[in-house]
């Protein structure tokens, strides 16, 4: 059943074509969830006693969701009245406002009744992995308020609570279902209005809800348009543009609440619906870096964000190290028991270059160094943590983590780093990517050095070590007579040597010379990469690809971004337009909105994208991929040319 989200500031529900949240579990969820629980887990309306014929389904205009709803008739007994049901989210509140009117000349009594519960499920709970949690002395409450109900969840030291308020007041209440008696006058109306305030454990009390659903999305509409300002409009593509306009307009919604350095509140995005509403480090700096030329303040609060939350110790258990960047943020229940390991995870083996990355393109984006002044410490330990991997000629590794995440780089399901027979790398880990991503920093972090902190022996330090990561991978990740590199390097030496997008990853940080770079960027656009849709994360016909599988086969919108910017980097524009006119079209049988992912069958073969079956939608670096596409049509020739062939001169980076 789809489900159709409505999402503001950290919180969001998912309903159903009648309005309705029926507390189903596994791969598509329904309810209210702010924080990492579901706050409302049952919300089902009944008319007369039975459930509603539904004349017009579940439909958003971004911000407001209607149905229009009647009492079951037949066709010789027309429904006595109609129902208008409005839905929207504020900050923590689902807010809902139901309008009968009388469709006949007497008048006539309209029975709604409403049934409640809030579950306070963790997400963990919720994902259809067969894994129980013991939730030990944990007890939920109910109990009747003259206007509603309220719902209270204890254990140990957490405490979450939800209300349900109405009015007018239901005449009665019987277990967790409201009733009410509304009398229609002849072709007269009737309104009943709801509220659901979630107050999670470790939250402030949230804001009072707005009166009715119009004025909450009101202000969700306000606060979108104030964020998007002047959305990218390229004139001679019309359907690029929508496709920008659809992207900042969800990169508005998904926005979180985070603490800066120095305690200041900063909206970063979060990564996505259902499963990941909360700050990711790797998907929010990418996003950022897409939406940079026409949104620089995202940057901005990533890049705070991230500092605030950088490791500053060791910990085994949350893969923490000094100088690494979160990877992933919890709020939940099972988090703060420790019961999952990311309520603070940093099993990520790319959000601190890429943190160096945007800071540094931060600042030349903005023509103003004073964050990147303000971060210094920060940068510095990022890049000490890149360096003490270096040090002794190695690359950037990772290695698995048995409680957290199989893989560490954007790839992170298990098998998803393998050869082309589908046998996962293992030990530790060099995914060709992330020494892209580390090249690129160090360059970065030395320009920061020399031209903003006045250290030029720190940024000579900086250039060599990037210099040498370079030689070394040229040497190690090309087997010989190849001109594709592996998709890794375990800890013995064996590529893991799959067919896979990451080289496109490459082209973006400028680590291959001029030669090879071509020849990769032309290679992705051969047909068992390209599926007309978008580039496979693994290029079919290897016996590890499969069209529906996450990482070893389907196609994401964000990973063609990143490649298209590297295709514009090497000069090669006329694939950058293919790549661009895929992804175009791809938004346009989605509404113009981008999915986290697609399956990887071929448009020769279907004349439509196939759906990946659990993709996250809305999802912040697929909202943000219209804009990098739109970079990267317009990065002039040769801007930033790569270096010639096997020479050890690195790039000029880009923004």
């Amino acid at each position: 059943m789809s489900h159709h989200p409505l999402v503001r500031l950290g919180t969001f529900a998912l309903l159903d074509p009648a309005g309705d949240i029926t507390g189903v579990r596994g791969t598509s969820p329904d309810g209210l969830f702010l924080r990492d629980a579901r706050h409302l887990s049952r919300w089902q309306l009944t008319l007369d006693g039975e459930a509603p014929a539904v004349l017009v389904p579940m439909s958003t205009d971004d911000a407001l969701a209607t149905a229009i709803l009647t009492p079951p008739a037949g066709r010789g007994e027309p429904p006595p009245y109609t129902v208008v049901r409005e839905q929207a989210v504020a900050a923590g509140a689902l807010v809902e406002r139901l309008r009968f009117t009388n469709n006949r000349a007497e008048p006539c009594t309209a029975r709604p009744a409403l049934t409640v519960d809030a579950d306070f499920a963790d997400q963990f709970e919720l994902r259809s992995d067969d894994r129980t949690y013991d939730k030990g002395d944990g007890r939920r409450t109910r109990r009747t308020r003259p206007d509603g109900l309220e719902f209270d969840y204890r254990r140990g030291t957490w405490h979450s609570r939800t209300t349900v308020t109405a009015h007018p007041a239901p005449a009665t209440a019987d277990n967790r279902t409201l009733h009410w008696q509304l009398d229609l006058p002849p072709h007269g109306e009737a309104e009943l209005t709801l509220r659901v305030t979630a107050l999670p454990h470790g939250a402030a009390p949230p804001a009072p809800a707005p009166a009715c659903p119009a004025a909450a999305a009101a202000e969700t509409t306000a606060a979108a348009a104030a964020f998007t300002g002047t959305a990218p409009h390229p004139a001679d593509w019309p359907e690029l543009a929508r496709a920008c306009a659809r992207g900042l307009a969800d990169l508005a919604v998904l926005r979180t609440t985070a603490t800066g350095p120095d305690g200041e509140e900063v909206q970063p995005p979060a990564a996505g619906v259902p499963w990941f509403l909360t700050l990711f480090g790797r998907d929010a700096l990418l996003t950022s870096f897409f939406a940079l030329p026409y949104h620089p303040d995202t940057a901005a609060a990533t890049l705070a964000a991230l500092a605030a939350t950088q490791a500053t110790e060791t910990d085994p258990a949350r893969v923490a190290e000094p100088g690494k960047i979160v990877h992933e943020i919890r709020h939940g229940e099972l988090a703060h028991f420790g019961q999952v390991p990311y309520g603070r995870y940093y099993g990520s083996v790319d959000s601190t270059p890429l943190f160096l990355v945007l800071l540094d393109a931060h600042a030349r984006q903005t023509g103003d160094p004073a964050l990147a002044r303000r971060l210094e410490r920060h940068a510095r330990a990022a890049a000490g943590w890149i360096l003490r991997h270096l040090d002794d000629g190695g690359h950037l590794v990772y290695r698995a983590d048995s409680e957290g995440l199989a893989n560490q780089n954007w790839k992170d399901s298990p098998g998803a780093i393998c050869d082309t027979g589908g046998r996962q790398a293992r030990g530790a880990i060099a995914v060709a990517e992330a020494q892209g991503y580390a090249y690129d920093a160090l360059l970065r972090t030395a320009r920061l050095a020399r031209a903003v902190w006045s250290d030029p022996a720190y940024a000579d330090r900086l250039d060599a070590a990037a210099h040498a990561l370079r030689a070394r991978f040229h040497q190690d990740f090309f087997p010989p007579g190849q001109d594709f590199p592996a998709l890794a390097v375990d800890g013995t030496g064996r590529p893991a040597d799959a067919l896979a997008s990451d080289a496109g990853h490459l082209l973006w940080s400028g680590l291959l010379d001029r030669e090879r770079g071509r020849a990769v960027g032309r290679r992705l656009l051969e047909p068992d990469f390209f599926s007309g849709w978008g580039v496979r994360t693994l290029a079919a016909g290897q016996a590890a690809y499969h069209p529906l599988s996450y990482h070893r086969g389907g196609i994401w919108p964000h990973d063609n971004a990143v490649i298209a910017l590297g295709l514009a980097r090497y000069g090669l524009h006329e694939e950058v337009r293919t790549l661009a006119r895929a992804l175009v079209d791809t938004a346009a049988h989605h509404d113009w909105r981008l999915p986290e992912v697609l399956a990887g069958y071929g448009r020769d073969a279907h004349p439509s994208p196939v759906p990946y079956p659990h993709a996250c939608s809305p999802q912040a670096w697929a909202a943000a991929t219209p804009l990098a596409l739109l970079t990267a049509l317009r990065t002039p020739p040769d801007e930033h040319p790569p270096p010639p062939n096997r020479n050890p001169e690195p790039p000029a980076p880009g923004l």
